[in-house]
């Protein structure tokens, strides 16, 4: 299977892979407004790749061929401040001191 993997710039680290190029009939309308203008990162042969950056070769195949698309959503960013200060026995935010 060939899938096209598209990038937004209203995000960093959001995905959309689609079952080849410009196949986007099965992605949601309300999904597509918030994703914007699609920009092609690459076309991809998942029979011939072992292994993926970021996603999981097997459920990725699975919502492409079950929902027609999948969304990769960008690694939630980690507060290290914050868990230090928490393992401090302090606040996460300096704020909440006042």
């Amino acid at each position: 299977m060939l899938c096209a993997v598209y990038k937004t710039r209203r995000k960093e680290g959001m995905y959309l892979y689609v079952p080849g190029k410009d196949k986007f009939e099965q992605v949601p309308e309300p999904l597509l407004k918030q994703f914007g203008q699609p920009q092609l990162v690459m076309l991809l042969p998942l029979g011939k790749r072992g292994e993926l950056a970021g996603v999981d070769k097997t459920v990725l195949e699975k919502a492409l061929s079950e929902q027609g698309f999948y969304l990769q959503m960008p690694p939630k960013q980690e507060n290290w401040l914050a868990e230090h200060r928490q393992s401090l026995g302090a606040s996460a935010r300096s704020e909440d001191k006042k």
